[in-house]
């Protein structure tokens, strides 16, 4: 039950003041909780940026140190004197440039036959309709769900078998590393093309059929290009994926005494790490991960615009 006061006539008593808050006191509560939550998201960003970049600096400064002054102050930035030549020896002596070689030849080949073919079976699937369609797009989805640990045994022996009848295609050779490179990729990239070739009009299509463009012909003139930001996108990925892939070049490219090694560059980061650790040589093996790592880096940094439109553009179409 309610009080109700009631003011005797002709009193100066005011009445109480009324404690509702009103909405000004909402408002500027709500921006109180804006201003907390805004501080706390940069003070994390801020947190987490420190945890990413620190250590790449840490790995590129280490790698312009002396040997003791990795061993004495390993957590410093800062060299007394710049050690240019440890980037000369590991490329050299710690065979690092026949490694980024090989990986460049590999990635090169791999790359470009799996946006080619994944983008092809992508766009059949994405724009055309025929029986079995979802089937073999579900076939390709599978291929994301299996670890390739599981298919290490059969992968190795079916590779063996074949380098016994075509020698090209067998253990340690780079033409049969490109095809498994494809073939581990191409289920991701026909599910991210499959996605954005479904955003395309299908005006521009029909326009370029009326015109007498044949299927191929519009796919390569006028469906391709109006996909480059996906292209550039899932190009960025597969360039990422492999060239950090270390289990299937271990497991394919183990040479046999007499033949030349064809490592790759996460294989040789390996052997360099091991032979480096037994020599002391650890300002060498920083400037041998330094040249691993700072490729990747300035290809993400320079597309990074082109990937996240890429990653966009279907949802905005």
């Amino acid at each position: 039950m309610s009080t109700v006061t009631h003011t005797p006539a002709g009193s100066d008593q005011a009445p109480p003041p009324d404690r509702t808050p009103g909405p000004r006191t909402a408002v500027g509560g709500s921006r109180a909780g804006a201003k907390i939550f805004n501080g706390f998201s940069h003070l994390f960003l801020a947190v987490w940026a420190i945890m990413v970049v620190y250590p790449l600096l840490w790995v590129v400064m280490s790698a312009l140190k002396t040997d003791s002054e990795v061993i004495r102050k390993p957590l410093s930035l800062f060299p007394e004197t710049l050690q240019w030549g440890n980037f000369t020896r590991a490329w050299t002596e710690g065979h690092i440039g026949d490694f980024f070689l090989n990986t460049v030849l590999v990635l090169t080949g791999s790359v470009f036959l799996t946006m080619l073919l994944g983008s092809m079976a992508a766009y059949v699937l994405a724009r055309y309709d025929f029986p079995g369609n979802r089937l073999i797009y579900y076939m390709f989805l599978s291929g994301l769900t299996l670890p390739v640990y599981l298919a290490a045994v059969p992968l190795f022996k079916g590779v063996y078998n074949m380098g016994v009848t075509l020698p090209f295609l067998g253990p340690n050779k780079h033409l049969m590393l490109i095809l498994v490179y494809v073939a581990w990729s191409l289920a991701f990239t026909v599910f991210f093309m499959h996605s954005f070739f479904r955003t395309l009009p299908n005006a521009i299509a029909e326009a370029a059929l009326v015109d007498g463009a044949s299927h191929s012909r519009m796919f390569f003139s006028v469906m391709l290009p109006m996909a480059k930001p996906g292209l550039i996108s899932i190009g960025i990925f597969n360039v990422l994926g492999q060239w950090n892939q270390w289990y299937l070049p271990t497991l394919l490219m183990q040479s046999v005494a007499g033949e030349p090694k064809n490592q790759v560059i996460s294989q040789g980061l390996i052997e360099l790490s091991v032979n480096q650790g037994y020599k002391s040589d650890w300002s060498g093996l920083f400037a041998g991960v330094t040249m691993a790592m700072l490729p990747v880096l300035i290809v993400y940094i320079v597309f990074q615009r082109q990937v996240q439109s890429g990653l966009t553009a279907g949802v905005s179409k």
